[in-house]
């Protein structure tokens, strides 16, 4: 991908994200703990130590003439910071063990919104200042991810909250607001450390109904949407998986534009993002093309760019 150059494509990757015509289309690589690699660093070492986190960030930046790039790509962050422990992994994210509102609600816990000194978040602040003025200089936008609010759910209440949805829906409905609003939280925290864009990150939303969707986890993006917004910023909704049947739901979340993973096709989606005047991102395949080559990078990097177009597409992986 030819690098934009100064003065154009952070402003290119913002204008792209919330839908507007762009010159080309945007280049945005979830480089993730993939940057640890690139310094030979171990994943737990890198997402634990902000110099580190800083250093592989701006490098996978550099290296892959990104014109945006996610502080760190990591869902563990929230649930870690109210309390559930995590297994680390020296070439992965972190997992989360356990789970405290497997029998009860947030309040029963006595589970509280994290502040900017729990968990993880003071190592994120200090990467975020290292990194920002290298990537500013670079022109590269730094994005922030949080976790959304059914995946956020989940790490709280277990596998267990897909069948409450279902069957006990007031407990449900306890555990997503209360994930809500730790993800208005974390949206401010990623607003104040100089983010350009913040994206809420829910990747098992594509494992629901539309109704169900719209239900639980709709509603439970507003803390943070606002909180976006509130600054001043520019927003996007992640979605994993095939969520051909909530990509409608996904374009009525009230972000500026969202992105969607290698199952999906490329002309739906453009088109589903015209009808909401969305910007939309995607989407290069990780599997068969990035990891098994069982498809050329550059002819799937083709397809994707002639199907998105240059209004509103932002060229990613999936």
């Amino acid at each position: 991908m030819q690098h934009r150059g100064k003065t154009m494509a952070k402003q290119m990757l913002i204008d792209a994200t919330r839908g507007k015509k762009t010159e080309m289309p945007p280049w945005l690589p979830y480089a993730g703990v993939h940057c640890a690699a690139l310094i030979d660093q171990p994943a737990d070492a890198f997402l634990k130590d902000p110099a580190l986190l800083a250093k592989g960030v701006v490098h996978a930046a550099r290296h892959y003439h990104a014109d945006g790039i996610p502080l760190l790509f990591d869902l563990s962050v929230e649930a870690e910071s109210l309390g559930c422990d995590a297994t680390y992994w020296e070439d992965n994210v972190p997992s989360i063990t356990t789970h405290p509102c497997e029998q009860k609600t947030p309040e029963e816990a006595g589970l509280s919104v994290p502040s900017a000194a729990d968990g993880r978040w003071p190592t994120i602040f200090e990467a975020a200042k290292i990194a920002k003025p290298q990537l500013d200089e670079l022109d590269c936008a730094m994005l922030g991810l949080l976790c959304g609010p059914l995946t956020l759910a989940s790490h709280l209440a277990g596998p267990q909250i897909f069948t409450a949805l279902l069957r006990r829906r007031e407990f449900a409905h306890a555990v997503l607001a209360f994930a809500g609003e730790v993800g208005g939280r974390a949206a401010r925290f990623y607003a104040e450390m100089g983010c350009d864009i913040i994206a809420i990150v829910d990747p098992v939303a594509s494992q629901i109904r539309p109704q169900t969707f719209a239900e639980f986890v709709t509603p439970y993006c507003r803390p943070a949407i606002d909180a976006i917004h509130g600054a001043g910023l520019t927003s996007s909704f992640f979605i994993c998986g095939n969520c051909n049947k909530v990509l409608e739901e996904v374009c009525k979340v009230d972000t500026h534009g969202f992105a969607i993973d290698e199952q999906m096709n490329m002309g739906y989606v453009r088109d589903m993002a015209y009808k909401y005047g969305k910007g939309f991102c995607g989407n290069l395949k990780l599997t068969t093309s990035l990891m098994l080559g069982m498809i050329s990078p550059k002819e799937d990097a083709l397809i994707s760019l002639a199907a998105g177009g240059t209004t509103g597409y932002i060229f990613a992986p999936g």
